[in-house]
């Protein structure tokens, strides 16, 4: 129970007489004015922490001495599983149980992976050779370091197009330089990784939302086919990551068409999107969907070698073998790379490491992003010494090898296996693969990536995200990669600012036949009381958002909702009350704009009271004096609490402005003091039902407030 009520005796008459003297000249703080009444109020303390107490945050352990204290409790096997998360599984192989499954996902990715990797060289502005180079080594890296067992890494086609976008404007790409430049943009893109991983940094990528990406990587889809057209279409077209100049190439060059390629090109399409069609909706034909890369470059190849067609271009020589080692070279283009560097990082940590996320929760393990982000940047430094471009996890080889039942990293190994052997015995085939069958595998790959469900789904639920994937997506496709996320993360900061600057704020009202407050615009059937405003902050306080809060309190001061009031019947606000549970954090702008408040409010006669502090808010008001300020009684446990003492006040206020004048000239007498005493101990669950009655209420509890009906 919240109030304990106490009867006058004959024993006590004196004490009742020298309180009623207390009540008639009580000052106006709260713990004299609930002892000034028989009928006393039960109030948990609020306990103030010493301004001379260190913080949590300062005595709290910092994170070199948890590091440390973590490093000494962890055994051997714990340390061989921090440096080699491989080691993980290996320990616990089921050999009967995982063999089989673990060698046909392998098997069935790695079919799919070799053509998919020329393709996107191709869209890179490599040769096929670095497609491959790139699907080899960093796959077996990151089965040792990664610690996902179904990620499948190699060459993506959003990172293929960052890299052609990015060296094509500095380098034509049939020079020697554009090669160099996009191995040593793999070291940039790995180092950055580890840097990231090893600082436990990527949490700052959390800041680019998920309708940025979404819309990011529709636009990029869009400028990817329109891109690889030029292999339908039989003729060169301009190189650039805008649609616009690709649109006009593509119709300024149409008198050069040529139907061979295309209605090859077409035919290609139709079989992939078919078999990737029938493999996701038929779980017997799973299998059609990783085929569908392989049969498009058996089924060109097939017809090249037969027929010879001379207008539909061909693949060429590739070189034959593994990758040599070799040092990354031209480092005075490092500065030019950067921003494509930190952009490809972030593409990595928020499809990577979201896909592994997602991998790791349906086989049941975990995943430490930041172990995840090390690998991927190890596969990417070590993989540059062998010619490779950078990667990252694929959405759809990392779907295909969940769905085709892999269990371990060895599906990886088995996918570096088939890969190897591809350099050593089948590059001479892979010299008569048509153009335009990568460019079908391409085109296939970039529809998944239109993400016009997403685009429904935000329109529905939040049309502020909404209008973030429109923005992003339009200024990809009008301004170019660079520009269109740069506006998509500034506009998605804008907003989080904006949220954070205007924060919710919510006056609160008591809930019926209970204790508790809420939001009244969320419980209509809330109620408040007349004279005071209960206001809840649901957000730290700081410089930005001080003038907003203060704007708003003053606004509920003068907006009274009188149709829901309760209590005694008053003119104005005397008491505010801040709800501060959700102030997680107040700064020195804050403090300053409370006492301005405070003063501001004391000049018109209203107490500012506040609830419920968190012990960081109240070290901080402590040590501004803001505590000594407003004064200690007028800070409370519950609002509950608080609303108990102001109803008190606005009681006495509101019945007792003549009487107290008259006290103060001609004393009452002892019976006239008993009488009053005896008033006062029916006061307070009338004033907090809203009723005058005190017979109808005497002796009511509060909490059972369903039994009495609104006042009208």
């Amino acid at each position: 129970m919240d109030r304990t009520y106490a009867s006058p005796s004959s024993q006590n008459l004196t004490a009742i007489a020298t309180s009623a003297d207390n009540f008639a000249s009580s000052s106006s703080s709260p713990t004299s004015m609930s002892a000034g009444s028989h009928r006393s109020v039960k109030i948990i303390p609020l306990e103030h922490p010493s301004t001379n107490t260190t913080t949590s945050s300062s005595s709290s352990p910092s994170v070199v001495s948890k590091w440390k204290a973590r490093m000494k409790r962890m055994t051997w096997i714990e340390w061989i599983d921090f440096f080699f998360p491989c080691s993980r599984w290996m320990r616990t192989y089921k050999v009967n149980e995982y063999l089989q499954p673990d060698l046909m996902a392998g098997i069935t990715v790695g079919i799919m992976l070799v053509p998919q990797s020329m393709s996107y060289a191709k869209l890179a502005g490599l040769q096929p050779i670095y497609g491959l180079y790139s699907g080899f080594i960093p796959i077996f890296i990151y089965t040792i370091f990664g610690s996902s067992r179904q990620l499948a890494i190699g060459p993506v086609a959003l990172t293929s197009l960052l890299v052609s976008n990015v060296l094509s404007s500095i380098v034509d790409p049939s020079d020697k330089l554009y090669t160099e430049l996009a191995i040593l943009l793999a070291l940039m893109v790995g180092i950055f990784e580890c840097t990231m991983a090893l600082l436990r940094l990527g949490w700052l990528i959390r800041f680019i939302s998920h309708s940025v990406i979404s819309g990011f990587t529709t636009a990029s889809a869009f400028v990817i086919a329109l891109s690889e057209a030029k292999y339908f279409l039989g003729y060169e077209i301009e190189r650039s990551s805008k649609i616009i100049p690709l649109v006009k190439s593509i119709i300024a060059e149409a008198d050069k068409f040529s139907w061979p390629p295309f209605v090859m090109g077409s035919l290609m399409l139709a079989i992939l999107l078919t078999m990737k069609h029938l493999g996701k909706t038929r779980k017997h034909l799973r299998f059609l969907r990783a085929a569908g890369p392989l049969t498009a470059v058996v089924l060109g190849t097939t017809f090249v070698k037969i027929y010879h067609p001379p207008s539909i271009s061909l693949v060429g020589d590739i070189p034959q073998g593994l990758p040599k080692f070799s040092v990354p070279k031209h480092f005075d283009h490092v500065k030019s790379l950067i921003p494509t560097t930190v952009l490809i990082t972030g593409v990595a940590i928020l499809e990577s490491v979201g896909i592994a996320k997602a991998l790791a929760a349906k086989n049941g393990y975990e995943l430490d992003s930041n172990q995840e982000l090390f690998g991927l940047g190890l596969a990417n430094i070590c993989g540059s010494f062998f010619s490779i471009y950078p990667t990252t996890g694929s959405f759809s080889r990392s779907a295909v090898n969940h769905e085709s039942g892999a269990k371990t990293g060895l599906s990886g190994l088995v996918m570096g296996i088939i890969m190897a052997c591809a350099l050593l015995f089948l590059t001479p085939v892979f010299e008569y693969i048509p153009q335009c069958s990568l460019a079908a595998i391409v085109i296939s790959a970039v529809i998944g990536l239109v993400d016009y469900d997403e685009a429904k789904f935000l329109w529905r639920v939040d049309k502020k995200d909404f209008l973030l994937w429109t923005i992003t997506c339009m200024t990809t496709l009008l301004l170019g990669i660079e520009i269109g996320v740069l506006v998509g993360v500034g506009v998605s900061l804008a907003f989080v600012i904006h949220e954070s600057a205007n924060p919710h704020i919510a006056v609160l009202g008591r809930l019926p036949g209970t204790t508790i407050y809420r939001n009244t615009q969320q419980y209509p059937e809330a109620y408040t009381y007349n004279g005071i405003v209960i206001v809840r902050i649901d957000a730290p306080i700081y410089f930005a958002n001080t003038s907003y809060i203060k704007d708003r309190l003053r606004d509920y001061e003068i907006e009274k909702d009188e149709s829901t009031g309760r209590g005694p019947e008053v003119s104005r606000i005397h008491f505010v009350i801040l709800e501060m549970a959700p102030v997680t954090y107040i700064d020195s702008s804050a403090v300053q704009a409370l006492k301005e408040l405070h003063q501001e409010y004391k000049s018109r006669d209203i107490q500012l009271a506040i609830s419920n502090p968190n012990r960081e808010v109240l070290l901080t008001l402590a040590r501004a004096g803001v505590i000594d300020l407003i004064g200690k009684e007028w800070y409370f446990v519950r609002v509950h609490d608080a609303v108990q003492i102001c109803l008190q006040h606005v009681q006495r206020l509101n019945e007792f402005p003549k009487t107290q004048e008259f006290l103060a000239e001609n004393k009452p007498s002892l019976f006239q003091r008993l009488l009053n005493q005896r008033k006062d101990e029916f006061s307070q669950p009338e004033l907090e039902s809203g009723f005058q009655e005190s017979f109808l209420t005497k002796g009511a509890d509060p909490q059972l407030e369903p039994l009495l009906s609104k006042k009208p």
